[in-house]
């Protein structure tokens, strides 16, 4: 009998499979990096976002090294996105071994991250000296309700017969993790409860809590082969959102939907900036917001037509009025 399963064994699928490797993370990238370029923003909401989104593609590709070098035989779903009725979820990654369905949410955290013993995530912080605790939304959470979704679709999708046998046994069959790739987290799971341990790990530890699974399974589970496999990533596929958003057009309209292509507005907020600096005065004696929208809607190209509009005070045209002309004819 031994002989029998080293020999299937020698014929199973080893290698790492990405059967879906494109993600939404890389879109939104791409198009952030390519309006900072454009820009030359300092928006710091417009740069939060590209900051966020750099640090959660860094850890999708933590992520993928770590399923690509190991030997364990698995089709790789990235970025899966499912609708049910009003019900919506997206998935990181989705793992297919050739027994267990992995649901994993990726998340870049820093610093301490500390789950209690009754599941809770807390985000440890030291602030004047002290020990900060605050809760945070638990991933945990998240990825079993992205599952639910799931579940409801496999249901609509399934005979009577096959929802009776094999729906006590959804959970079992479809694991979730949550995986922190931030590689100088602290994650303590001491308290946690044990029934939740083993699903929130860091990244290094993926593969090994996927081979323990894999091989502490009862002998007699029937394991799929590659073709299987394939037909359950498909699946997948199959009832995955096909909508593709323009993240550029998407983060242009949030960002800079009142700022022209010229950048004008980013061009005077800076020599605002530096006259202030210079002057020793506050940025509003320059000119105040108000006035720098007017600036730009009618972009006056000499003192006269500056004078004309009335948008500065006589003082401020006079100390001010030449500089904003001639950062306005860079432009023009």
């Amino acid at each position: 009998m031994k002989l029998i399963d080293n020999a299937i064994d020698a014929f199973r699928l080893k290698d790492t499979i990405f059967y879906k490797e494109s993600s939404d993370l890389q879109s939104k990238y791409d198009a952030l990096k390519k309006l900072n370029e454009e820009f030359k923003t300092n928006n710091e909401d417009f740069l939060k976002e590209l900051s966020i989104v750099k640090k959660g593609l860094e850890g999708e590709k933590e992520i993928s090294y770590q399923l690509k070098k190991s030997h364990i035989g698995m089709y790789v779903l990235k970025d899966i996105k499912v609708r049910y009725e009003d019900l919506y979820a997206q998935i990181d990654f989705i793992v297919i071994t050739s027994l267990y369905t992995y649901f994993i949410e990726c998340k870049n955290l820093s610093g301490k991250i500390i789950v209690t013993e009754k599941g809770d995530f807390v985000k440890e912080l030291i602030a004047n000296n002290r020990k900060i605790q605050k809760g945070i939304y638990s991933p945990l959470r998240q990825v079993e309700a992205q599952r639910e979704v799931i579940r409801k679709i496999w249901e609509s999708k399934s005979s009577p017969i096959k929802k009776l046998l094999a729906s006590k046994n959804f959970d079992f069959y479809r694991r979730v993790l949550v995986v922190i790739t931030n590689k100088e987290t602290v994650l303590n799971t001491s308290k946690a409860p044990k029934d939740i341990k083993y699903k929130i790990l860091k990244a290094d530890g993926l593969v090994r809590q996927i081979e323990y699974d894999l091989t502490t399974r009862d002998k007699d589970e029937y394991l799929e082969n590659k073709k299987s496999m394939e037909q359950i990533a498909q699946f997948y596929i199959d009832i995955s959102s096909k909508e593709e958003i323009n993240y550029y057009d998407f983060y242009k309209e949030k960002y800079f939907n009142n700022i022209s292509n010229d950048n004008l507005k980013e061009r005077l907020i800076n020599l605002r900036k530096t006259r202030a600096s210079e002057m020793n005065l506050p940025a509003y004696y320059i000119f105040t917001n108000e006035e720098l929208e007017k600036l730009v809607e009618k972009r006056p190209k000499t003192i006269e037509e500056l004078e004309k509009s009335k948008i500065l005070t006589p003082i401020k045209l006079k100390v001010h009025g030449e500089n904003i002309v001639k950062e306005i004819n860079k432009i023009l």
